[in-house]
């Protein structure tokens, strides 16, 4: 565990039980992770000295989560009651919180058309410095943004590739760091193919040492250093503002991740001009994007379906009957 996560209460050896029995069952519990170090810096500044977790102590936490949405109050609950039933089943009676009722989500992703899409991919080829700072990621920008539209990959699992992922002459990129900790092979096409290789050859130019060794990270700044996700959020604005679309901001979008929506919503479509039921299409598109279930990918039907409405009529009536209308309330795991 890196010294970030490095608990330091008298409920640190708890913490580290039940991260462990995470990882070791194939999730990365990155989230968990940080919501307990919350509860360690808790318990650490009321000094608790008593391994327990008392009904109390759950109240003068939640009284000072005043910010907190419901969505991040049932997560953070919900590992309180994971951490508690843990100490309880160990010898330690705990209480163990009950869970508020889940919020609904009620937010739908923004789905990029087809010119929007090329326009924001020919506003990043047309992106210019106009000062001699070091230290921008300007240079990855243009590949970046091709392979999360082409590929439905997450922002965070991009730029986590390190050279040796990168089989581009093969045809796929292999995501090692992904949300749900399982690895997986995305498909790479001719075009983004030859985007990654012309990106690799001006980078590799670059005075940095080692820029081309095995383990390097693949997207970099101009000066060899990792690119973070905020950096891209950042020119991503700009270069919605650049192709006049709109940015309404505080998580409401066009957010970069709304490229993943647009790249599910855009392969089911074609996948429907080719006369292939969207529903036939969903375990594939689910194994790209690296969902666990079917049903965190069955949205995007309906999304599909509500652009392109010539193509409900490929969706099968007995697939219909399967997989109901969803409600306003659309509930995106990802």
């Amino acid at each position: 565990m890196s010294e970030l996560f490095n608990y330091s209460s008298i409920l640190a050896p708890y913490m580290r039980n039940l991260i462990e029995m995470k990882t070791s069952a194939g999730i990365s519990a990155q989230r968990m992770k940080w919501i307990l170090k919350e509860f360690d810096d808790f318990a650490n500044a009321r000094k608790l000295d008593d391994p327990r977790i008392t009904e109390k102590f759950v109240r003068e936490w939640r009284a000072t989560r005043l910010d907190d949405c419901g969505g991040t109050l049932y997560a953070k609950y919900s590992v309180w009651s994971q951490l508690a039933t843990l100490m309880s089943r160990n010898g330690c009676p705990c209480h163990i919180p009950r869970l508020p009722k889940q919020p609904k989500r009620d937010f739908t992703p923004y789905i990029f058309t087809h010119e929007q899409i090329r326009a924001i991919l020919d506003a990043g080829d047309g992106y210019r410095l106009h000062d001699t700072r070091m230290g921008t990621a300007l240079i990855a920008m243009p590949a970046l943004l091709r392979l999360l539209y082409s590929t439905g990959a997450r922002v965070s699992e991009a730029l986590s590739l390190r050279n040796e992922d990168m089989h581009v002459g093969e045809r796929f990129i292999h995501l090692r760091r992904t949300k749900n900790g399982n690895e997986r092979v995305v498909p790479v096409c001719e075009s983004l193919a030859e985007v990654l290789s012309v990106y690799k050859t001006y980078r590799d130019r670059m005075p940095v040492k080692n820029l081309d060794a095995p383990g390097h990270l693949f997207f970099v700044k101009s000066d060899g250093t990792a690119i973070s996700s905020n950096s891209v959020y950042e020119h991503f604005k700009k270069l919605l503002a650049k192709c006049g679309i709109p940015h309404i901001g505080n998580h409401h979008g066009p957010r970069v991740h709304d490229l993943r929506h647009t790249s599910a919503v855009h392969a089911l479509a074609q996948m429907g001009r080719g006369g292939m039921d969207p529903y036939a299409g969903l375990p594939i598109l689910s194994a790209s994007l690296g969902h666990h279930s079917l049903s965190a990918t069955e949205q995007y039907v309906r999304l599909t379906c509500a652009m392109y409405p010539e193509l409900e009529e490929t969706c099968s009536p007995v697939n219909a009957f399967v997989y109901p209308k969803i409600s306003k309330a659309h509930e995106y795991h990802d």
